[in-house]
């Protein structure tokens, strides 16, 4: 299944349908509000938020809770020397689901 921005998807594999463009909104909010507990990471010359939701969550579609996290807009062209904001897929679910 493919997990696409603005479309209902089942994004954190709880069988439940979350509309990602609203999520985007909620997670910002909750990284700023201390609601979502997340860790920091600096992205290096040739990594790419899909490889790295990969690694961190099993699973690459999810690189947009990064992007969403770290207040990034367009994930194609994020510099090295950015730092990311890895959430936490459990504190995520309780504010989107």
């Amino acid at each position: 299944m493919s997990v696409k921005r603005y479309a209902r998807a089942n994004i954190l594999g709880l069988n439940k349908q979350y509309g990602t463009s609203r999520s985007v909104q909620v997670i910002r909010k909750g990284i700023d509000s201390g609601l979502i507990r997340f860790s920091s990471q600096i992205l290096k010359e040739g990594q790419r938020l899909d490889t790295i939701a990969g690694e961190v969550y099993g699973d690459a579609q999810l690189y947009w809770v990064i992007a969403a996290a770290s207040n990034i807009g367009w994930t194609m062209q994020v510099p090295p020397s950015t730092i990311l904001r890895i959430p936490n897929l459990s504190d995520v679910a309780e504010l989107i689901g």
